[in-house]
């Protein structure tokens, strides 16, 4: 059931408000000279909200796990120095506790908390009685309720002014993204609440610099609101995350070629163009009605001839040529692949209830 939530636009009171919102920073905050140098040319360069990590969730243990409360003070000083504001990730009652106390203007929560209805129901509970603006990512799993289920929390909790965090989802099996965008995914957040302010975190869906240029344009073209980017005066030598994080210039370029298309321009001249559309999409359906009802006629022969439903050696076959003919055709490989096996796995359904009927 849809919740209804009077959730405000993400604001700051000092804050420009044009497309893309930026907050930009290092993964982690390392030391007070790499923290103050990347904040001092970030502001240089326009952007007006810094991020730094401070506590690190980090999957295994011996890594670098944060600086901790030692580094709060250096973003106090960022904000004295610059005038930015200052953002970082909150994992536990504690962390509320320890940014509130020094000065901290914008919180998130990470994929990995997101994930954890009890860690988020702490954070809300710790929030409780403040109006800090509050950043939710994605859970770490395609979960779209998962992640409504954290903005609720932290709503019920008094805090209205939030915004969604698209950081990618991850993913098994070795792709080109580190965290696969599901674009779809944030697309039906943002249908059910259109109010809810989301960024795109292209460093974390790439998971290597020269891919977060690219990303960013399509956060853009999917009308995101703003882009959250990992930034290191020098990321080569960054304690965490080096291969995503990008220079405040190289930020400051990916930023410039942005291409930033008319929201409000009509559409009326593409109504010929979205009816073809449906008639095409009407096509599509009754091919893959007639598909189903041959599938049907071949589950009938595997239950008389006693044959196993599922035949690996044709379906890799199959599975291998239609993709090679799907990008033979223009289309990506990975779209292929998503399409047949959705295609595939219906096709089995269907011969199972036949296999299964009395």
């Amino acid at each position: 059931m849809l919740i209804s939530m009077d959730i405000k636009p993400f604001h700051l009171p000092k804050l420009a408000q044009e497309r893309p919102i930026v907050i930009a920073g290092p993964c982690s905050a390392e030391t007070e000279e790499q923290t103050l140098q990347t904040a001092r040319t970030l502001a240089a360069n326009g952007v007006q909200i810094f991020r730094a990590g401070i506590w690190k969730p980090r999957t295994k243990p011996g890594g670098f796990e944060g600086i901790g409360v030692k580094g709060l003070p250096w973003l106090k000083r960022v904000k004295e120095e610059t005038g930015m504001y200052v953002a970082t990730e909150v994992a536990t009652e504690k962390h509320v506790y320890e940014a509130l106390k020094y000065g901290v203007d914008v919180l998130w929560l990470g994929a990995r908390t997101t994930a954890n209805p009890f860690a988020v129901q702490e954070i809300a509970d710790a929030l409780r009685g403040t109006d800090i603006p509050l950043l939710i990512k994605n859970p770490i799993n395609p979960d779209l309720e998962l992640w409504i289920g954290a903005i609720e929390r932290i709503y019920n909790a008094g805090i209205h002014c939030l915004a969604a965090v698209h950081r990618g989802f991850s993913s098994y099996d070795k792709k080109i993204y580190r965290n696969q965008p599901q674009w779809h995914i944030p697309i039906e957040l943002h249908r059910r609440y259109p109010q809810l302010t989301l960024f795109c975190d292209p460093s974390h869906i790439g998971g290597r610099r020269n891919l977060i240029a690219s990303i960013a344009q399509q956060a853009m073209d999917l009308q995101y609101d703003g882009l959250l980017i990992e930034s290191h005066c020098t990321p080569e030598k960054a304690w965490s995350d080096s291969e995503q994080q990008v220079t405040p210039d190289a930020l400051k370029d990916i930023l410039s070629n942005l291409v930033l298309r008319d929201m409000k321009q009509s559409t009326d001249d593409l109504v010929d163009l979205r009816r073809e559309i449906d008639v095409l999409d009407n096509e599509l359906l009754s091919i893959l009605s007639k598909r189903m009802r041959i599938s049907e006629q071949i589950g009938s022969f595997k239950k008389e001839h006693n044959i196993a439903v599922l035949q690996t050696g044709r379906y890799n076959e199959i599975l291998d040529k239609r993709i090679a003919d799907g990008e033979n055709m223009g289309m990506s490989g990975e779209f292929m692949r998503t399409v047949l096996e959705a295609i595939h796995e219906e096709s089995v359904r269907v011969q199972m209830d036949v296999m299964n009927r009395k």
